[in-house]
């Protein structure tokens, strides 16, 4: 067994403990869901829950713009579209706290300056690390692209799969949702966005 299985101490790895009123929470959630939160199982769950949210969520704690404050503006005379795809992300759905899974493309044609792609990324993951709803993080992420490199165009698709729609509720599984926001150029002419569009693979 590792430690990572193993129980829990208060403080793992320096580690702040998890307040008592948390756990009380988690352990009322269990009881509810028919089980017993004393059973030896699941003494250190509501620890481990608790510890879970908040590296589930800790987008809430960063500005994702940060990640653009740093650009390269000699590109070459390179003035065509730049694309990151298959980027994968999970997040959890604001309604039922299920899993989002999923992968994003994301496309800007520069006006005169690039930004490094994995900070594209950087950008994806610090909004989808948040209670989010897909259409929501679609567009924050576009926006912020947007606002903060100053591009002539931004496209982002986002194909996902819902657990709150796969694993409860329709039960649907092998379903996923698709989402994209284009802005600028990408809106504005057919044939760029039918381009980007194309090369995403949608």
């Amino acid at each position: 067994m590792s430690s990572l299985d193993g129980p829990d101490e208060d403080q793992p790895h320096g580690k702040p403990p998890v307040p008592e009123e948390i756990q009380d929470a988690i352990r009322t959630l269990i009881r509810w869901a028919g089980d017993d939160p004393d059973r030896e199982g699941l003494l250190d769950t509501p620890k481990r829950v608790a510890r879970a949210w908040k590296e589930y969520c800790v987008g809430y704690t960063e500005d994702p713009s940060i990640h653009l404050s740093r650009v390269f503006e000699e590109v070459g005379g390179y003035d065509e579209i730049v694309l990151l795809k298959d980027i994968p992300f999970q997040s959890h759905c604001e309604h039922h706290l299920a899993p989002i899974i999923g992968k994003a493309a994301i496309a800007y044609l520069p006006e005169k300056r690039v930004v490094g792609i994995s900070k594209l990324a950087r950008v994806l993951h610090g909004f989808a690390r948040r209670l989010q709803i897909q259409e929501r993080l679609t567009a924050e992420v576009a926006q912020c692209i947007w606002d903060h490199l100053q591009p002539r165009g931004v496209a982002v698709v986002i194909d996902a799969s819902h657990a709150c729609m796969t694993a409860r509720g329709v039960r649907t599984p092998g379903v996923s949702m698709v989402t994209s926001q284009v802005m600028g150029t990408f809106r504005q002419d057919e044939r760029s966005r039918k381009e980007v569009l194309s090369l995403m693979g949608y």
